[in-house]
């Protein structure tokens, strides 16, 4: 049985290639094609119409070669029906120069008179056309054919190919077919069957009874066919497969939900704008496949994504909806794009929802119930709690499985986040996002599902994807033999919102997992593409400062709010977090337009936030107005317009008039000493000793007494190490880094630059392979921080460059930042679970702290970081090959500050001082009369953080206010605002009212009083 088992398995691979498969299509008649070539950006449907009119489509030869990567080239083809095929079933094939990849080459979108009508992919390329021919049918068609280039995959060095400017002059692809053909769908249902039968053969155990019966089963149909007349004997073939194909699943088999879907990565191997075509091209393909296949759901996330197509292809957004409105075609994720989740703040993950939520409201009739993030790098422990309130109550990932180092316990569990919220959670056992409907995806979900015995059910994403795609008729088909086939799981198809309440009734005692969803991979995403990464930041910062001033100016000044204008922005800033953009794993392309964009953003936004700040210029008065937009107070040295150096007290969210003051005389002086071997700084809080190699050589907490470096080392010691990841360049950095690593301890230049009495700043210049650094330790009257402004020449290839702060400071553990909280990560190489964090994210800070002292690293734009090699290391910059070659190669300007604080790190204000960081103070010109001040909010006790102060998004013209409690404590806290309020409601992240949750705000006049949960985030509204 064993040797018929394998010549059965021999002759099935050949016949379906050699005479099976090709007899699909038997009689063909070529179409007349002609052609417009459109270099560069792509041009409209209209303007095409009208070069058609203008007679510049020129013929061109089936075989001619197209295509300069990146452009675009319209086919016109025109076709009829010979005669002869009365009663046959006619397709169109156009073959643009097809590979296997769909997504990552040549594509094509098809256009009607009416607009789109589907796409052309290398696994898509049959137009259905006539299910019974009449013959004479005349056909014409336009094709936008798109040449993008196939850009390697993750282990591929350099290439050119994904950066304008340095294209190749060549054609890439040629036309191999455009015709129309006979199709025979009982050869296309025969193909179906003996694919299935063939495949599962290999998922059964050798001992299996079910093997031998399908492999004779097999022989019978292929002695059964005349390879000389597959089409006539097609029928008699698959007979022979009846049997087999029809005995049903056992009845404990596992059962997986299949959903359509196309997993399309918003930027990645390809622009911003192509994915705008993509899209159109899958959602086109889905609205036509559900025409001929009735049971087809299709979910789509990404509310940008729709928004071009609303924008953009108004037909295939009609579409969408109508589809939608049917239950078929189902928006899901709730967020404006699938985001990165460590890097975004957590004001912009609120944003994520807000605006996603709204959309899919508002042109489809309900928000979304889940989550759907297949392809995320890793997942907070904030996360469950910005779930909930962003109206989710399930959750769908996949990455995890992707894990080196520990395999995930569960695959269906309730995940809890640092305020003991929790979210019903799955990630698909089947391993995939991009199923493709094939009997080994289907056994691997059931063989691998980890939660047998507790559960029953799983969840398979099916459809070409990453580039689009979407599913197939032929996934469909076998689809309907595989739902209910002995040695398979049980399949169905539905939306997720039909497959969580029956996976929760499913599973009524799912286990728990408490904190981060660390992902084992992909970490050096914390730092590729700093630029990027610090375009974010700033834009981040200075949208809430733009919402901020204009509220209070529109308030109390007349100011009008930027309401449309701040959608706008902020909706390009989300967009702008994409899961390949924002982690720095797209093509240079990508990061040119995302860095343009950020600086226009950014140049806007200032604009935007001084305007508001020109409006409230009266009533500060002063030489010059200060604004602190910061949820703290501050004490601290400012520069001045005119390069002068001031100390300023200014309150939270305050803006003041200053009129030049002398310093006050208890603030102790900026005091440098030189000596033979370096250079000491003293300003009464800390004493820092720079040696003559430029490295601190000791940092005294002089209020604590306490030396922070370890005896023997110094600190602010840059690092630079050989960066070469085993498989995914930008994405990866691999743990065996740490072993090439070089100190970069020679000094160029150690320079004084500034003595006191307000600021001290020495200058450390260093040269290392094709870069340069320079560095200004400075330090501040008033201040224990000492920061370390940094600019860097970084011409480096494959290299990665750490500050390492070996920091004598006793504790297992290191609090670092996530978004509205934190969390404690291990320094210890314990277990495999701590081990595999030997980089982790954190956003402004990370802190170790003893019981009454300790020291904070706080950054204004990095994300990346060490804790496990004896104190901290912030990752500075990477050098990837791939997918950009010139990746971070470039200048960078940053500032990261070592920061020693009494208690722990609330006592110590670290929070506070990351913010004050982040979001130095502005000065601008007052108008020269009496100095005043007005406020916005104040936070009394600072027992919560406010992070956004806006209008609502309806224009009612309420006021929003959000917080959350930072330390992890049960506290009443008191917000008192620069006006009374007649209410106030706690709302969820839509601004909608928080069923539940009104009890714990309190409102009289100008004060609102919370009683307030270990990390909890509340957002009120105010009238």
């Amino acid at each position: 049985m064993h040797d018929r088992h394998v010549i059965t398995e021999k002759r099935l691979e050949r016949f379906l290639l050699e005479r099976i498969r090709p007899a699909r299509y038997t009689a063909t008649a070529p179409f007349t094609v002609t052609a417009y070539d459109v270099p560069g950006e792509p041009i409209s449907f209209d303007d095409v119409m009208l070069a058609m009119v203008d007679g510049e489509f020129r013929p061109f030869e089936i075989g001619g070669a197209w295509g300069r990567a990146w452009g675009t080239t319209w086919f016109h083809v025109v076709g009829r029906v010979p005669q002869d095929w009365a009663g046959a079933t006619v397709e169109a094939r156009i073959d643009l120069g097809f590979g296997l990849a769909p997504g990552f080459q040549a594509e094509g979108l098809v256009w009607g008179p009416a607009g789109p009508l589907r796409a052309l992919n290398p696994l898509n390329h049959a137009i259905p056309l006539l299910a019974t021919a009449s013959g004479g049918e005349e056909f014409e068609f336009l094709v936008e054919a798109a040449a993008n280039p196939m850009i390697g995959g993750p282990t591929y060095g350099p290439t050119p190919l994904g950066d304008p400017q340095t294209l190749p002059d060549t054609l890439l692809y040629r036309l191999k077919r455009a015709e129309l053909t006979v199709f025979h769908p009982e050869v296309a249902e025969l193909v179906h069957d003996l694919d299935v039968l063939g495949n599962l053969i290999r998922e059964l155990p050798l001992d299996a009874p079910r093997r031998p019966q399908i492999t004779v089963a097999i022989g019978r149909a292929l002695d059964a066919l005349d390879l000389d007349d597959v089409v006539a004997t097609a029928e008699p073939a698959r007979a022979e497969l009846v049997d087999v194909l029809a005995k049903p699943a056992v009845p404990s088999a596992h059962r997986v939900t299949a959903v359509g879907h196309a997993h399309i990565d918003t930027a990645w191997m390809w622009p911003l704008r192509e994915t705008v075509r993509k899209c159109a091209r899958t959602f086109s393909n889905v609205l036509d496949l559900m025409t001929r296949e009735p049971e087809l759901t299709f979910v789509c996330s990404q509310a940008q994504q729709h928004e071009w197509m609303r924008e953009h292809y108004p037909s295939v957004f009609a579409g969408m909806q109508q589809a939608a409105a049917a239950g078929r075609f189902v928006p899901v994720g709730g967020m404006w794009v699938e985001p990165d989740m460590n890097l975004p703040s957590g004001e912009s993950l609120a944003r994520q929802f807000l605006h996603g939520q709204r959309f899919f409201e508002q042109h489809y009739g309900a928000i979304c119930e889940e989550v759907w993030i297949p392809d995320v790098f890793g997942y907070p422990a904030s996360l469950p709690q910005i779930f909930r309130l962003g109206g989710a109550q399930w959750f769908l990932t996949q990455k995890l499985s992707w894990n080196k180092q520990n395999r995930m316990p569960h695959h269906t569990f309730h995940w809890q986040g640092i305020d003991g919220s929790t979210i019903f959670t799955h990630f698909p056992p089947i391993d995939t996002y991009n199923v493709s409907m094939q009997p080994a995806q289907l056994a691997h979900a059931e063989r691998n599902y980890a939660d047998h015995g507790g559960a029953t059910m799983s969840m398979a994403p099916f459809g070409y994807g990453n580039g689009g795609g979407g599913p197939t008729r032929e996934m469909m088909a076998r689809y309907r033999r595989m739902r209910d086939l002995e040695g398979l799981p049980r399949m169905d198809i539905a939306a997720p919102a039909e497959w969580f309440p029956a996976a929760l009734d499913d599973y009524a005692d799912a286990p728990t997992w408490v904190g981060e969803l660390y992902f084992e991979m992909h970490r050096g995403t914390y730092t590729s593409q700093a630029k990027t990464k610090a375009g974010n930041r700033r834009t981040e910062i200075l949208l809430g400062e733009v919402e901020l001033w204009s509220t209070l100016a529109a308030d109390v000044a007349g100011f009008e709010y930027p309401l449309d204008e701040l959608r706008e922005a902020w909706q390009e800033a989300l967009t702008l977090q994409f899961h390949d953009i924002l982690p720095g794993s797209s093509i240079a392309w990508v990061h040119d337009d995302a860095e343009a964009s950020y600086d226009r953003l950014v140049a806007e936004l200032v604009g935007r936030r001084d305007a508001a700040l020109d409006a409230l210029a009266e009533r500060a008065g002063g030489e010059w107005m200060i604004a602190n937009s910061a949820p703290f107070p501050r004490n601290e040295v400012v520069a001045l317009p005119d390069g002068r150096a001031a100390y300023v007290s200014i309150p939270e969210m305050w803006v003041k008039g200053w009129t030049d003051a002398a310093p006050p005389a208890s603030l102790a002086s900026v005091i440098v000493g030189e000596h033979p071997t370096g250079v000491t700084i003293d300003n009464g809080w800390v004493r820092v000793t720079i040696d003559q190699d430029g490295l601190v050589s000791s940092l005294v907490d002089l209020h604590a007494e306490r030396e922070l470096a370890t005896a023997g080392m110094r600190l602010n010691l840059l690092e630079l190490s050989n960066d070469n990841p085993v498989e995914y360049d930008a994405w990866d950095l691999d743990e065996y880094y740490a072993a090439s690593t070089v100190e970069l301890t020679a000094a160029d230049a150690v320079t004084i630059l500034d003595r006191g009495p307000l600021l001290a700043r020495v200058r450390v210049e260093r040269s290392f392979g094709a870069s340069r650094i320079s560095q200004d330790i400075v330090v501040r009257a008033g201040s224990a921080r000492v920061d370390f402004v940094t600019d860097v020449s970084w011409y480096e290839h494959e290299k990665v460059l750490k500050a390492a702060f070996p920091l004598d400071v006793r504790t297992d553990s290191a609090a670092c930042e996530i978004q509205f909280g934190h969390v404690h990560r291990p320094m210890h190489r314990s277990t495999n679970w701590d081990a595999a964090k030997f980089e982790v994210c954190a956003h402004r800070w990370v802190d170790v702290s003893e019981h009454g002292f300790g020291v904070a690293l706080l950054n204004d734009s990095k994300y990346g970081h060490d804790i496990q090699r004896g104190g901290l290391r912030l990752t500075l910059l990477r050098a990837a090959n791939f997918p950009d070659p010139d990746a971070d190669r470039g200048e960078h300007t940053f500032t990261y500050s070592l920061f020693p604080h009494p208690g722990d790190l609330v006592a110590g204000d670290v929070v506070g001082e990351a913010t004050r960081l982040n979001q130095p103070l502005v000065v601008l010109p007052g108008t020269g009369g009496p100095p005043g001040h007005h406020s916005v909010f104040v936070a009394d006790p600072h027992a919560v953080v406010i992070t956004a102060v806006k209008l609502a998004e309806d224009g009612s013209g309420d006021v929003v206010v959000r917080c959350y409690e930072p330390a992890g404590s049960r506290v009443t806290a008191q917000i008192v605002g620069w006006r009374r309020f007649e209410t106030v409601v706690v709302c969820d992240l839509l601004e909608r009212p928080l069923v539940g949750e009104q009890h714990i705000a309190q409102l009289d006049g100008h004060t609102v009083q919370l009683d307030v949960r270990p990390f909890q985030i509340i957002t009120l509204r105010m009238s």
